[in-house]
């Protein structure tokens, strides 16, 4: 079972590593078209940013079902990209952008310290000059009051 915990963390880990590469590299590289939906002032629900999260989820729920039958590391990592799905969407969504309004502003150091960086990546709508890409690996000048 201790295998079960460690291949779930390393999912978890993975996530916000492979994350932060894809958001600094691709998401503000090639693949800005897409991701520009996501500095710009949204109408609706989704914007097109959105196709991000069915693909890592995509990935997510493939490792689960391949791992299904015996339980293994992947089955194992699945869930750990799922565990972070879930951590990002109640950090970012609900609690920084304010997508459903299920929770108010944070008010703990930690969380604060979240909101901080994702403000200074908002800081700019442009493609360059962005910073703090990833979620959970934030600078520590942020968590500073």
């Amino acid at each position: 079972m201790l295998y079960a915990l460690l291949y779930f963390i390393v999912g978890f880990a993975i996530m916000e590593l492979s994350g932060w590469i894809i958001h600094k590299f691709l998401m503000h590289g090639p693949l800005w078209r897409i991701h520009k939906t996501h500095h710009q002032k949204t109408v609706g629900v989704f914007e097109l940013n959105d196709l991000f999260s069915f693909l890592f989820g995509s990935v997510a729920v493939a490792l689960i079902f391949l791992g299904l039958e015996s339980l293994d590391a992947r089955f194992w990592i699945g869930l750990g990209i799922s565990f972070y799905g879930v951590c990002y969407f109640i950090l970012h969504d609900v609690l920084i952008h304010r997508r459903v309004k299920w929770l108010d502003k944070p008010k703990n150091k930690f969380l604060k310290g979240i909101f901080r960086a994702h403000q200074a990546h908002h800081a700019t709508n442009k493609k360059e000059g962005a910073v703090s890409f990833g979620l959970f690996l934030v600078p520590k000048k942020y968590f500073k009051d």
